[in-house]
């Protein structure tokens, strides 16, 4: 026989997980993240919520003897340092929201009997481990759904 479900308990956690997600989601909110291209030409950042914040291309980037080709490749900088960050803001959104997904997926509470699976989510959100600026790591099977 399984133990009864205490309906405060539940209510309880349900509380506690859903203060935990705002938490997260307002660090990811508050947490900037740069891309670059060209070598450091352009820099887009973004939040960690995919807001583009803020784009600089420095003044090498120009070529003034052929503006045509010059504007061409500062487009594609730009869109390849924006690209760069959205990596980089979405890897930051999977390590500070993978656990909730996990725990959605599973059914599970923490500490509520009869509730398989559970939350183990840390006590704060430390943002000084999660690599922030680091190079994002290259996504291999972009295509395989071809």
């Amino acid at each position: 026989m399984e133990p009864q479900m205490d309906m405060q308990q539940l209510f309880a956690a349900a509380q506690q997980m859903q203060e935990q997600l705002m938490n997260a989601q307002q660090a990811l909110a508050d947490t900037e993240v740069t891309g670059t291209a060209g070598g450091g030409l352009v820099k887009a950042t973004v939040n960690g919520q995919g807001e583009l914040m803020d784009l600089s291309i420095e003044a090498a980037a120009v070529d003034t003897d052929d503006a045509e080709e010059t504007a061409r490749t500062i487009a594609d900088l730009v869109l390849a340092a924006v690209r760069d960050a959205y990596r980089s803001a979405e890897d930051l959104q999977q390590q500070q929201m993978g656990p909730f997904a996990a725990a959605m997926q599973g059914g599970g509470l923490p500490g509520i009997p009869g509730m398989p699976g559970g939350l183990d989510l840390p006590g704060g959100l430390d943002l000084s481990g999660l690599g922030i600026g680091a190079p994002p790591v290259p996504d291999d099977d972009e295509d395989e759904d071809t």
